[in-house]
């Protein structure tokens, strides 16, 4: 009999647990256990480190992890990777710190406001965009992308300016999933930022940066398959 795994699922900024309940329900659909926090994004008192602890305290004791983060999440997973027994981890559409490297420095070390013009001068200013049902939500079902952004939570900026607490990545293998339709991060700037600080090529999925909203068959999949993979383990 296959052993259960359990998928930790950390969402972004200003988010909430909810954000991954469709990648959920396929998960546990495949027998794996899941568990989507929400972290105090509103708590300004709260920094990357009760970030952590909240993740860390909805764990508990179960075993053969999977740590996911996405976006802003990818400050919060190679924490909880680094603090418990994780046997892989994974960034989808994620953020990628450096030692030391507070998450509100991250846009300008990585040349993001670049990247953004330079593809958003490629495809008529879609990438950027204001409308967050252009830039975050565009694959996504109407009535499920407002669902979402009826969920929205404030973000307290307190974790912006706190160093990224590791001196280095976590020994854990890691595995990357770009969304090649991301009009908040694109696909050619996560590319290089990963072949940067991480030095893997990173898997790809044709989706938005919401992509959990809009192909969450399609992601479980990707995230299940890590499990089968000699070197995800």
């Amino acid at each position: 009999m296959r052993a259960v795994s359990t998928f930790v699922l950390i969402h972004g900024a200003a988010d909430v647990g909810w954000y991954w309940h469709l990648v959920e329900a396929e998960l546990r659909a495949l027998g794996h256990d899941v568990v989507a926090p929400d972290l105090p994004s509103e708590d300004d008192s709260a920094g990357l480190t009760e970030y952590t602890d909240a993740v860390v305290a909805a764990v508990g004791d179960r075993k053969r992890l999977v740590v996911v983060g996405h976006s802003f999440g990818g400050f919060t997973a190679p924490l909880v990777a680094d603090r418990l027994p994780t046997d892989v981890l994974v960034l989808v559409a994620g953020m990628v710190p450096s030692p030391g490297e507070a998450p509100g420095d991250w846009w300008e070390h990585t040349g993001y406001g670049a990247a953004v013009c330079e593809q958003a001068a490629r495809d008529g200013g879609l990438t950027g965009h204001d409308d967050p049902y252009v830039s975050f939500y565009h694959d996504v079902p109407r009535e499920l992308a407002e669902e979402a952004l009826s969920k929205e939570r404030d973000q307290s900026g307190t974790p912006m300016g706190v160093p990224w607490p590791l001196d280095k990545w976590p020994d854990v293998p890691t595995k990357y999933v770009v969304c090649t339709e991301d009009r908040f991060f694109p696909a050619d700037f996560l590319r290089r930022v990963v072949a940067e600080r991480l030095n893997i090529v990173p898997d790809e999925i044709a989706g938005s940066h919401c992509v959990a909203l809009s192909r969450p068959r399609q992601l479980a999949a990707i995230l299940a398959g890590y499990l089968a993979s000699d070197s995800g383990r």
